[in-house]
């Protein structure tokens, strides 16, 4: 059946969190948000598309860093209030300059830092 992106529950302000995921390694890579118009352009280029809540602006990752994410393939979960989008990473996925933006972990009650920035 051909996908509708109206199908989609986007929130107050028309957005839909979408989780990025190594389609390779499945490692976990970052978490931004999505507009219909945002995940429309995705799927056209194949290239991943974000919409900035900051900068209210589309944001296409890798656009200025040259990290970019190539899509392979997008997982609607059960609820449609989430995408997962199995991505190939070019570089580092956060800005931060790490292979992950979840580099902090809880461990004994204290954050750690597991992740360190990748060296150019």
């Amino acid at each position: 059946m051909p996908f509708d992106p109206a199908s989609l529950k986007y929130d107050a302000n028309g957005l839909v969190p979408a989780i990025a995921q190594d389609a390779a390694t499945g490692e976990v890579l970052m978490m931004a948000w999505m507009s219909a118009e945002s995940l429309a352009r995705t799927l056209q280029t194949g290239q991943v598309t974000y919409w900035s809540r900051s900068r209210q602006a589309f944001w296409a990752k890798g656009e200025s860093s040259g990290h970019v994410q190539s899509l392979r393939e997008v997982r609607i979960d059960c609820d449609r209030d989430c995408l997962l989008l199995l991505v190939d990473q070019e570089g580092p996925a956060c800005h931060t300059n790490r292979r992950s933006c979840f580099y902090t972990a809880l461990r004994d009650g204290e954050e750690q830092e597991i992740l360190k920035p990748i060296q150019d």
